[in-house]
This record gives C-alpha cells, structure tokens and sequence, in this order.
C-alpha cells in the first residue's frame, strides 16, 4: 500500500477515532449509575426514546409509501419531489426547525388555522418534538427502501400480476417481503437519527424539561453546569449508535444480496408466487 494514501488515511481516522476515545477516557465511570438515574436524566431518555420511537412508527406508515412512489412511478415532478425529500439530509436541522415553525406556528400557514378552528398548538410541545424529528429522520427510511425498490428484481412483481394477484397483494405479499431488510434498515437508521436530533427540536419545540427537553438537549443543558451529565448522557448516544451501526453492519442495502442470489432460481419464482398467493 502506497504510503500517500496511508499516512492521510491514518490521519483521517485518528481525527475521526480520538474525540470518541476522549470521552471515554473522560467518562465518570464510577460515578455514571448514579448520574443516569437523576429525575432530569430520566426524564431526558424516556423522553426521547418515545419520541424517536412515535417517529419512526410515522416515518414507516408514511414513508415507505413515499419510497414505493418514487421508485415504482412516473409522473411529472418526481425528480423533483426526490430533490426535496432528501433536502433535509443536508439542509441544518435548525433551519428546518424554523421552517416548520414558519409553517405551524400559531399565527402561520398552517398553524393559525389549527389553533383557530380545532385550538391545537403544536409548536413547543412533546408532538412539536415528533414532528421536528420526523422532518430531519424520515428521508434516512425513504432513501433506504427506494434504494431496495430500484435494484429489486422486477420479474417477481411481474409473475405475481400474470397470476391474478392486484397492485396491493403483489406490494403486500411480494415487494415488501423483498425490501424488508431495507425496510428494517431504514427504520433503525431513522429511529437512531431521532435519537441523537437537536437543532430542529430546540427551534421548533423549544427545551422544557419533562416537555419537549430530549437527551441531546439535557447533554447541551449539562454542558454549562455539570460536565459529568453531560459526559455520561453523551455515552448514552454513543452506545446507541455504535449499537445500530453495528447491527446494520454490511446491511446499508440488504436486499440486493439476496435478490442477486435468486435470480439464478429464476424458474421457481413462478411456483413460490403462486403458493404465497390465494
């Protein structure tokens, strides 16, 4: 291996790896059950996990649609509409924290007729969390299960409709047994995301503790007053996401694997369709 690509390799992952063993290496080890089990602490956690978990169960009932018309259609704006639902991976979470409030706050488009006509106030509250969460997770679910809609084996579809089976069997009982992994992929990158969201959060459902005040906001908090919360909670999300990335190890579009493998079967798709459909 030449040594100009492995001395700024070796650069790039120290600058990666050190800030990780640094908190580590500065973590109150002994004193950490104690610091996890503060009300606020508590509160923080249970917080996000309901409300990363609220996001993903939306992303999925909303999102894998979404995934299916972007790569199973064509119409007039689709590239368009792709453009815009991956805006958010690299738009800053802040400023989509004050779209959104553009949009739904009490005296905006949307908002001044949700507090007018039903008196629902979504900004700074435990939904203005969810909402602000699913903004910047969701594109993480879409863009994995389109990824595995494109490189699917079409053929599947296409024997499963010559054998009687309509557009929702065939997405029921064929396309979403194939994209599964993906799916599961992309739900667990999208929950992980929620977990670890702030700029949006904090712009658009402010930081009230017990409220709208999730872990990345309580480590933010913890940061000016008590640096051992702040270090304990960071490792909280750090186990969290080195967690799911393990686990989704080599899976960043687990069905085209297997669909490669099936297609040297190509003749028995026909026979395993037709016994998976009544």
């Amino acid at each position: 291996m030449s040594w100009a690509l492995l001395v700024p390799a070796g650069i790039a992952g120290l600058f990666l790896l050190l800030p990780l063993v640094g908190l580590l290496v500065r973590a109150p080890w002994s004193a950490l059950p104690d610091l996890l089990t503060e009300i606020a602490v508590r509160q923080a956690l249970l917080l996000s996990v309901e409300t990363a978990t609220a996001t993903t169960v939306l992303s999925l009932l909303f999102g894998v649609p979404l995934a299916w018309l972007l790569a199973r259609t064509r119409f007039p704006g689709r590239s368009l509409l792709r453009a815009l639902v991956t805006l958010p991976l690299v738009l800053p979470p802040v400023v989509g924290g004050v779209a959104l409030l553009l949009v739904l706050g009490r005296r905006d488009i949307v908002g001044q007729y949700l507090d007018g006509w039903f008196g629902i106030t979504i900004p700074f509250t435990s939904v203005g969390v969810v909402i602000a969460q699913t903004f910047v997770a969701m594109p993480f679910l879409v863009v994995s299960v389109e990824g595995a809609l494109n490189s699917a084996d079409r053929r599947f579809e296409d024997a499963a409709a010559t054998l009687g089976a309509g557009p929702w069997m065939t997405f029921r009982r064929v396309t979403m047994p194939m994209t599964a992994p993906a799916v599961a992929a992309g739900a667990a990158l999208c929950w992980a995301r929620a977990l670890g969201e702030f700029g949006a959060t904090i712009t658009f459902a402010g930081n009230f503790p017990g409220t709208t005040r999730t872990t990345p906001l309580a480590v933010y908090l913890a940061l000016e007053t008590d640096s051992d919360t702040a270090i304990a909670l960071s490792l909280v999300l750090l186990a969290v996401c080195v967690g799911v990335l393990v686990a989704l190890r080599g899976r960043w579009f687990p069905g085209t694997r297997r669909i490669l493998r099936n297609r040297g079967t190509r003749d028995g798709a026909p026979d395993a369709l037709e016994r998976s459909i009544p």
